[in-house]
């Protein structure tokens, strides 16, 4: 199965979060070892700040085995679409744009998301089958 893995998860695992790290890191394993663990531009880029060198950033995505796969032009659109859905719905411009795009590149190349949603990747994005770390 592949899996794309939102940056949220991956930053709970890194910053051992209180709350988030532990479920985030077994859902992280759980997805690992049913498949491949892809990831986006975008999650590369919010990931990347919490390393010191690039190395180590390297070595993180080869031990986790964490493949970039990049965004196409269809997922970007698709992404686009829905964001504007949301603006249109009263929903503010700004960081979340990033989650659409991750919501449609998931979408568009893996069976499923491992993401802890807010409730829009489901709302938006209703084919898309989630791994929640939240949900029990």
């Amino acid at each position: 199965m592949i899996t794309a893995t939102d940056s949220s998860v991956i930053l709970d695992v890194l910053t051992n979060d209180p709350r988030f790290a532990e479920p985030s890191e077994r859902c992280l394993r759980e997805a690992h070892d049913s498949g491949q663990l892809i990831v986006s531009e975008c999650v590369l880029a919010e990931i990347r700040p919490a390393f010191r060198s690039r190395d180590e950033f390297d070595e993180f995505l080869n031990d986790w085995q964490l493949d970039f796969i990049p965004s196409s032009q269809e997922s970007a659109v698709q992404a686009g679409e829905h964001f504007a859905s949301y603006l249109e719905r009263g929903g503010k411009s700004g960081r979340e744009l990033v989650d659409f795009l991750i919501g449609a590149h998931a979408l568009a190349h893996a069976e499923r998301l491992l993401a802890r949603d807010r409730g829009f990747l489901r709302d938006y994005f209703s084919g898309l089958d989630l791994l929640d770390p939240t949900s029990p």
